[in-house]
């Protein structure tokens, strides 16, 4: 089985998206859908979203999965636009609960339980899905959140936050739940498979002296030129590079509407009682 690979790149968030398909049946799922959001107005928009609608139209496909890797901190999710546009689940590893019981009353979000609602299907390491000939299987990747999982298609995995350009590195591990430790084994996990296994990012903010943003990798090349976790990096190594290079890292830009839409699997607060959705500023809460 070949999956076909089209990449969507969010200058505004550095963020991938990607749509795989079978070409074969047609069917398709779509990994880490961004709702465009401008922080100054705060207003949405669809651009990027519509983007991958009309991929999708364009290549008379149907959706099955929307995936996510994660709770981010750094876009909020498309999901509920796309899943409205196209019928398609929403799913995400079944660790979500825990993100959601820590960040709830953060945001004084009375609505959402902990319980994975309303995501549609809480996702299991080892769980496979299917998507035409498309064969999906669900790792466990935490260390970045609790929740991150990564989606291996045949030969190519969607890593989400765990990992970056080997100019770049790795992701961050100090927010709630994070964990250098963790991440640094899950890492291993997935520079486990063979070196030609391609490796799609859910990010790029482009390291120094590079001008171009790139989302694609091998395990070979992650494992030779990685600058956080090449081979011969130990684990007490990393924890310690990771910890330092953390304590130095500001917020990011969107990380108070994100993590609150996206815990609700992209879906905004309830409306309050004027008929109006509006976002929490936790003060000194994170």
């Amino acid at each position: 089985m070949k999956a076909a690979i089209q990449a969507f790149f969010d200058p505004q968030t550095s963020t991938v998206s990607y749509l795989v398909s079978d070409p074969a049946s047609g069917r398709a799922v779509i990994i880490d859908p961004v709702l465009d959001y401008d922080p100054k107005s705060a207003r949405t928009s669809t651009g990027s979203a519509d983007a991958l609608l009309a991929a999708v139209q364009a290549g008379q496909m149907t959706v099955d999965w929307i995936l996510e890797t994660h709770a981010h901190a750094d876009h909020l999710s498309a999901a509920p636009y796309i899943k409205a546009a196209t019928g398609a689940k929403v799913a995400i590893g079944e660790h979500i609960r825990a993100v959601q019981t820590t960040f709830a009353p953060i945001f004084g979000a009375s609505d959402v339980t902990g319980d994975g609602a309303p995501f549609d299907r809480l996702l299991q390491d080892g769980e496979i899905l299917m998507a035409g000939g498309l064969n999906i299987e669900v790792m466990n990747t935490p260390g970045h959140t609790p929740a991150c999982v990564s989606y291996r298609i045949a030969d190519n995995i969607f890593v989400g936050d765990t990992l970056f350009m080997p100019d770049y590195g790795t992701a961050r591990a100090d927010f709630p739940g994070g964990d250098a430790r963790t991440l640094f084994r899950s890492i291993r996990r997935i520079l486990a498979h063979p070196a030609d296994t391609h490796l799609w990012m859910c990010h790029d903010y482009k390291a120094p002296g590079r001008d171009t943003p790139a989302w694609h990798s091998t395990v070979g090349e992650e494992r030779a030129k990685n600058i956080h976790v090449h081979d011969g990096v130990s684990e007490e190594d990393f924890v310690a590079l990771r910890t330092a290079r953390d304590k130095t890292l500001p917020m990011p830009v969107l990380i108070l509407p994100s993590v609150q839409v996206n815990i609700r699997a992209g879906h905004m607060p309830p409306a309050d009682a004027d008929g109006h959705v509006y976002l929490k500023l936790p003060v000194n809460r994170i």
